[in-house]
């Protein structure tokens, strides 16, 4: 934005402490007047009783002002130049944290997020303003990397399938002989599994955007139609799925609140036992928030890898040997979307083996219609 030259603060400041300080003496000299040189007669009468003749000096009114002027005068004009001298040593030491901090500002602007202001000294406003834009940098810094790791990481998935589907095109151009049905059905998964990426990535996109309609939500329905969409799947594997709870109102987009609850239970379904695996989803109301716990058997987990999980493409050996093992955002998309709710994500690891998955979304009050 362009705008007009101006005094600096310093300036400002600094005209401001003089003219604080000249008001002052201003209003000194004033009260000397007022209090002092009214009372002082402009005409001294000498009565004499003895006939004596009278020494001494006896001060009018006339001749205290001939001498207070002229010093008075030169008082103003030494607080005059002292007060700006001392204001604008004053404004600097004022303003010194501040012009850190625009330092900073105009680095952050630059795209250096790796400094710190960390300014010194006890808490006053200005080391708030600090800190605060340290906290900002230091968030900026950890999304900017997240998301540098994330495009980085998505070219590497979408590079695979393109890559692969161009190796399938080469053999077919390369040999005609080759079966072309078993080529169509190869180029077919390949194309599905990068739409499928595609549509994940918009997905995390989309929420983390917050672009979408809110509305009333019942978590426990949504929970209800993803266990019943993926039956199927947990029989075929041979899994079973107990679900249970109260009903969980809460205001959200029903679409992605519904995949958030797929994605958790599909998971739940996929890394499981081999055989008589058991998922577990429950939801509950508390004071303020609605929960929802997807829980399942399986291997041990640590607390350290279990923290990873939500991390976009991280992929245990198991997922990248299985015909459900998606994209590697299934949990990645559940973390944006439980965000972009402002909500809260919690994995903690089954002393038995598997993992125990919380969302918690803010309470609404149940509609009560007819």
């Amino acid at each position: 934005m362009d705008r007009a030259p101006g005094l600096s603060v310093r300036v400002r400041l600094t005209l401001s402490y003089a003219g604080f300080l000249m008001l002052a003496g201003v209003l000194l000299l004033a009260a000397v007047w007022v209090f002092l040189l009214r009372y002082v007669p402009d005409r001294a009468m000498l009565i004499n009783a003895d006939d004596k003749p009278t020494n001494g000096v006896f001060p009018v009114r006339s001749t205290l002002l001939e001498v207070f002027a002229p010093r008075a005068a030169a008082v103003l004009v030494f607080l005059l130049l002292f007060g700006l001298l001392g204001g604008w040593i004053l404004a600097g030491r004022m303003l010194a944290p501040l012009t850190r901090i625009t330092h900073a500002t105009r680095r952050a602007t630059n795209g250096s997020l790796s400094h710190r202001i960390r300014l010194p000294g006890r808490r006053d406003e200005f080391r708030e303003l600090a800190d605060a834009f340290d906290t900002m940098l230091a968030g900026l810094e950890a999304h900017v990397a997240e998301q540098q790791r994330f495009a980085a990481n998505a070219s590497h998935e979408l590079r695979t399938p393109l890559a692969i589907s161009k190796a399938l095109l080469d053999v077919a151009r390369t040999d005609p002989n080759h079966d072309a049905g078993e080529l169509i059905d190869r180029l077919h998964a390949v194309n599905t599994r990068a739409i499928d990426l595609t549509e994940a990535l918009l997905l995390v996109s989309r929420a983390e955007q917050r672009s979408f309609t809110r509305e009333r939500v019942d978590l426990s329905l949504m929970a209800e139609e993803a266990t019943e969409t993926l039956l199927p799947l947990a029989e075929k594997r041979g899994v079973t799925i107990e679900t249970g709870g109260d009903i969980t109102p809460t205001i959200g987009s029903r679409a992605l609140l519904l995949q958030l609850t797929t994605n958790l239970v599909h998971n739940a379904i996929v890394h499981n036992l081999p055989e008589q695996g058991t998922v577990w989803v429950t939801t509950r109301v508390l004071p303020e928030t609605v929960v929802l716990t997807v829980e399942n058997t399986g291997d041990k987990l640590t607390p350290q890898l279990a923290s990873t999980l939500t991390e976009p493409f991280q992929r245990g050996t198991e997922r990248l040997h299985t015909d459900h093992a998606g994209v590697g955002l299934g949990l990645a998309i559940v973390k944006t979307i439980t965000h972009a709710h402002d909500g809260t994500l919690t994995l903690t690891p089954r002393s038995a083996g598997g993992i125990r998955i919380t969302v918690e979304l803010p309470a609404t009050a149940p509609h009560t219609g007819r």
